[in-house]
């Protein structure tokens, strides 16, 4: 892929601007289509209409709105959470625990990365002990046995990498410590809450996830009885307020340059408040695009969401590949100038390679008038 020689094109027609994303001809709306998502050769058309001013949109390529929060309490094993989105690459899931998990679990399908969108608690795993609260991300390694204990009622977003790992993104010219410096990951601690937990009497149950199956295998004692361990190798947590994005004051930057982990076939991106852009000629809102390579998925975890209009904290969006989006009717009037200094929003953004199937939780909390939310105010 990286070694493909694209077809060279260097052409244009019409009235255009110079700059991408800036300076866009009076009255116009700028839509870009792109490969590779956008690292790849890209085209900018200027519109005289929102791209997305649609009347009727219908078939699997509708834009479609889950809200997760309304989901019930599911067992308090994460492997009976509901099946929210899922493809041959990645498993997404909600899961609300109120009460510590009777058994550890450990998937052997792929790694693991829990989103704790509320609640906090503590985290129990092969590796000692972690703190967790709303805001964390907490990496598991493929493997690992863990358990949550929560002081208050959690909701977890969790997010599989199925049958490969999760990694850091390559930051390239900003250097390894943009975006969050590896010293904010935080590891377990063989702690002596840790170590009290390992004189527990009474049987034990780990549950296996594998291939989608679910194992159990029983042991007369607390398995978490590790007394050290040593290594590059463990899970970690970090919060979304530990992240400093990068911003242009000058230029809308891509929603990619918020990538936080990495995995084979798709990426998950975290979006924190920053500062609009300054420059007079510059978008302040994100830019019409077709997302043709990749399905984007957006869970919304706190603050005011700009670009989106009823949009709640638990609500999840799910863009299938194929089709051009872009902000509501609302956001662009405050497409060149915005009334506030900086954006005021936490939100997971998972974008995957291959296309993503709906899995019955999130069909059974869906709003079907999401596709409707983009047509211009009467």
């Amino acid at each position: 892929m990286a070694n493909r020689k694209w077809i060279p094109i260097q052409a244009a027609q019409g009235v255009h601007s110079r700059q991408a994303h800036a300076d866009l001809p009076t009255g116009t709306f700028e839509r870009e289509i792109s490969k590779e998502g956008f690292f790849g050769p890209a085209a900018f058309i200027h519109h005289r209409r929102p791209p997305t001013g649609w009347v009727n949109f219908e078939g699997p390529l509708r834009p479609r709105a889950f809200d997760l929060a309304r989901l019930n309490a599911a067992d308090p094993s994460p492997w009976a959470a509901g099946l929210v989105l899922h493809n041959a690459a990645t498993e997404i899931r909600f899961w609300k625990l109120a009460e510590a998990m009777p058994a550890l679990a450990r998937n052997a399908d792929g790694d693991q990365l829990l989103f704790v969108h509320q609640g906090r608690g503590h985290l129990f795993c092969d590796y000692g002990r972690l703190a967790f609260r709303a805001g964390d991300y907490l990496y598991l390694p493929r493997g690992t046995m863990w358990r949550l204990e929560p002081d208050e009622p959690c909701a977890v977003l969790m997010i599989q990498a199925t049958n490969t790992h999760f990694g850091l993104p390559d930051k390239g010219l900003l250097g390894g410590h943009a975006l969050f410096d590896p010293a904010m990951l935080e590891t377990p601690k063989i702690d002596e809450a840790f170590k009290a937990r390992q004189f527990d009497e009474g049987e034990y149950r780990v549950e296996i996830k594998k291939r989608g199956q679910v194992s159990v295998v029983t042991y007369p004692y607390n398995p978490l009885d590790a007394v050290g361990w040593h290594g590059d190798l463990a899970p970690v947590r970090l919060n979304v307020e530990d992240l400093r994005p990068v911003s242009s004051h000058r230029y809308h930057l891509p929603p990619s340059v918020h990538t936080t982990f990495v995995s084979n076939r798709f990426v998950v991106c975290t979006f924190a408040p920053r500062p609009f852009e300054t420059d007079p000629g510059a978008l302040k809102v994100p830019f019409f695009h077709n997302n043709d390579d990749f399905d984007e998925v957006l869970f919304y975890h706190a603050g005011d969401f700009f670009s989106r209009d009823h949009i709640e904290a638990g609500m999840m969006t799910f863009h299938p590949s194929g089709f051009t989006h872009g902000p509501h009717p609302k956001a662009l009037k405050n497409m060149l100038v915005q009334a506030k200094p900086a954006t005021d929003e936490y939100a997971v953004m998972i974008d995957t390679r291959d296309p993503l199937e709906v899995g019955e939780a999130a069909a059974s909390v869906e709003n079907p008038a999401y596709v409707d939310s983009w047509k211009t105010p009467a």
